[in-house]
């Protein structure tokens, strides 16, 4: 099993929506890979609520079969769409991938 960690810092507003918003936009198109990709075991969406200074506002936890599994995610076009959406709300990116 591998397991995929990313924690995003949202900008202050993106694609029409403020922080907040944005934060609930990204976690529903996030959810809504459930299901929907071969492979994908598990995933969840968190929504920080300490609002600290290190604090990132978007964690995504999710699980998959195999690193295989893992890089036909990255490429597969719904997560590609989510992705690109992403990208355009976010001002920072971190991620940790591991074996189990």
């Amino acid at each position: 099993m591998v397991k995929h960690i990313v924690f995003w810092k949202l900008k202050e507003e993106a694609h029409g929506f403020k922080k907040p918003e944005l934060a609930l936009e990204i976690k529903k198109r996030l959810q809504a890979l459930n299901g929907k990709i071969e492979g994908l075991l598990h995933l969840e969406v968190g929504l920080d609520f300490s609002k600290t200074e290190s604090s990132f506002e978007v964690v995504l936890y999710s699980e998959f079969t195999d690193k295989n599994a893992l890089d036909a995610y990255q490429i597969h076009p719904l997560h590609k769409e989510v992705a690109g959406f992403i990208g355009g709300a976010t001002s920072a990116r971190h991620l940790v991938d591991y074996k189990v």
